[in-house]
C-alpha cells in the first residue's frame, strides 16, 4: 500500500481521496503524537482559499477538539505563515489545509512541529499508523465537560505577519514598479501590502480568489500571464507566487524567467559577498540546471544536492549548518529567515539585492547560465509510480538515451510525490532533441506501466 504521507504532507482529490473522515482522525492521531499527551495543547489552523477549505477545516478542527486540543484558526493565509505563527503564539503544533500548486479539485494537510519544522518521516509514519488503526485511534483521549478543546478564531493573523517580515527586511523599495502574481491564492492580501507598505508601486494580478480559481493559468506555474503583464506596464520586477505562496519565480524587466537555480545564484553570490554564506555553500535538488552548479562553483561556492523535496533540502541544511538552499521550482529555503520554503521571503531576499547593488534583474541573472531542460510527465498509477526503476526495459532505454547524450547531458526520472505522474527531465545542448526524447521515454514508460 503506498504511504499516506507524500513529499509535503496528505494530498489527494478533496471529498474523495482527501475526505472529511479522513481530516478527522488526522487531526486526533496529530494531536496526539505532535503534543505527546500534552493536556489542552494549542494548535495553529490555516488554509487556502480553495473551495473545500471550509469542509477539511471543520473536519480536521472537530478530530483536534475531540482529544482536547485548542484550535487556533488564523484563516487564509499562506503555509510558511504558519510555521512562523506557530512560533509566535507560543502553539505546540501548526497544520495548513492546502495543496500548494495543484488545482482546485486537490487540497492536502501538512503538518508543522511546534518550533515550525515540517515533520520528519518518522513522526509522518507515527500519525499514519495511528489513523490506519481503529484500535489506535479509539484509545486515544475522549474528554468530556470543560476538558473538550474548543475554537480560538485570530483576526489579525496576516499583519502579524506582515510585520515579521518587515522587521527582519530593513529595506526600501521606493523606486520599484513591481508586478505581483497572487494566483488567487493564500497570499492574495498580503504580499500586495506588505510591497505597498515597503514603498513599492505594486500592480496585483489574480488578486481576487472565489474558491474555485486558485492556480486556474495563473501563479509560478502559468508564469507567461505574469510576464506578458511585467511588459504591458514596464515593471521591474514581477514575482508569482503559487497557491500557498512557499514558491517565487520571478520575470525580469525583459520578460524573462527567473527561476529558483537563478534566483538562488544571485542571492548566493550576494551573501558570498557580504561574508554571509555560511559554510560557503548552497543546497539544492538532483533537478536543479547544470548552469547552477557551474555558476556557483566559478565563484568558489559548494554545491550540496539532495533528492527532490524540500523537506530533504531542510534537513541537509540544518544537518551541516547551512543557511540557503531550495529547488528550482522556487520553493527556496532562507533559514536565518524561516524554517521552510517562503515566496515572500525569497522576494525580500532578491528585491534586496536589486536595491543594494542598484542594478536590474536581468544582470543579476546573467550570473548563470541556464542550460536547456526539458520535463515530460508519464501518467500512472500511483502504485506504480516506483515500478520503472525495476523494469528492465525502460531500464535499457534509459541506459541509451544517456549514452546518445555523450557526457553532455542527463536524465533524471522521479516520481512526482504529489499526483500520479513519473516526471522524466532531460538536460543537455539541443533543445529539440531533448524535447523529442524526452516525450518518447515518457510516452514508452505510460505504455509499460499501464
Amino acid at each position: 500500500m503506498a504511504r499516506m504521507f507524500g513529499t509535503d504532507g496528505v494530498r489527494g482529490i478533496a471529498n474523495q481521496d482527501l475526505t472529511p473522515e479522513l481530516a478527522y482522525k488526522l487531526g486526533r492521531a496529530g494531536a496526539a503524537v505532535l503534543t505527546e499527551g500534552m493536556k489542552k495543547p494549542r494548535i495553529v489552523v490555516a488554509k487556502d482559499t480553495r473551495i473545500s477549505g471550509d469542509l477539511l477545516e471543520s473536519a480536521l478542527i472537530a478530530g483536534l477538539l475531540s482529544v482536547g486540543a485548542q484550535a487556533l484558526c488564523v484563516g487564509v493565509v499562506s503555509t510558511p505563515a504558519v510555521a512562523i505563527l506557530t512560533r509566535y503564539y507560543g502553539a505546540d503544533a501548526g497544520v495548513m489545509i492546502s495543496a500548494s500548486h495543484n488545482p482546485v479539485e486537490y487540497n492536502g494537510i501538512k503538518f508543522f512541529n511546534k518550533d515550525g519544522y515540517k515533520l520528519s518521516d518518522e513522526l509522518e509514519d507515527q500519525i499514519e499508523r495511528i489513523v490506519m488503526d481503529q484500535n489506535a485511534l479509539s484509545i486515544l483521549p475522549r474528554p468530556i465537560g470543560k476538558d473538550i478543546g474548543h475554537k480560538i478564531v485570530i483576526d489579525d493573523a496576516g499583519d502579524v505577519y506582515i510585520n515579521y517580515l518587515k522587521n527582519i527586511f530593513n529595506i526600501r523599495l521606493d523606486n520599484l514598479k513591481v508586478a505581483v502574481d497572487c494566483a488567487n491564492g493564500s497570499n492574495y492580501k498580503i504580499a500586495p501590502q506588505l510591497l505597498k507598505d515597503l514603498g513599492a508601486q505594486v500592480f496585483a494580478i489574480n488578486n481576487h480568489p472565489d474558491g474555485t480559481n486558485i492556480n486556474l493559468e495563473c501563479g509560478s506555474t502559468h508564469i507567461h500571464r505574469l510576464r506578458d503583464y511585467v511588459l504591458e506596464i514596464g515593471a521591474d520586477i514581477g514575482l508569482a507566487f503559487d497557491g500557498d505562496a512557499d514558491r517565487l519565480i520571478a520575470v525580469d524587466e525583459r520578460g524573462e524567467v527567473i527561476d529558483g537555480d537563478r534566483i538562488m545564484v544571485i542571492c548566493a553570490l550576494s551573501m558570498k559577498e557580504k561574508g554571509t554564506l555560511k559554510n560557503n555553500t548552497v543546497v539544492a535538488t538532483v533537478m536543479s540546471n547544470m548552469g547552477l552548479d557551474i555558476a556557483l562553483k566559478n565563484h568558489g561556492i559548494n554545491v550540496v544536492k539532495t533528492k527532490v523535496g524540500d523537506r530533504y533540502v531542510l534537513e541537509e541544511m540544518l544537518k551541516n549548518n547551512y543557511i540557503i538552499g531550495g529547488e528550482q521550482s522556487g520553493h527556496l529555503i532562507f533559514l536565518e529567515h524561516n524554517t521552510t520554503g517562503d515566496g515572500l521571503i525569497t522576494a525580500l531576499n532578491l528585491l534586496s539585492v536589486m536595491v543594494e547593488k542598484k542594478q536590474p534583474l536581468s544582470l543579476l541573472a546573467d550570473a548563470m547560465k541556464v542550460y536547456p531542460q526539458v520535463i515530460v510527465n508519464a501518467r500512472v498509477d500511483n502504485d506504480k509510480k516506483h515500478v520503472y526503476a525495476e523494469d528492465i526495459e525502460i531500464i535499457e532505454k534509459i541506459k541509451n538515451l544517456e549514452e546518445m547524450l555523450n557526457g553532455e547531458g542527463r536524465v533524471l526520472i522521479r516520481p512526482s510525490g504529489t499526483e500520479p505522474l513519473i516526471r522524466v527531465m532531460l538536460e543537455g545542448k539541443d533543445l529539440d532533441v531533448l524535447k523529442a526524447e524526452a516525450k518518447k521515454l515518457a510516452s514508452f514508460i505510460e505504455q509499460r506501466l499501464s
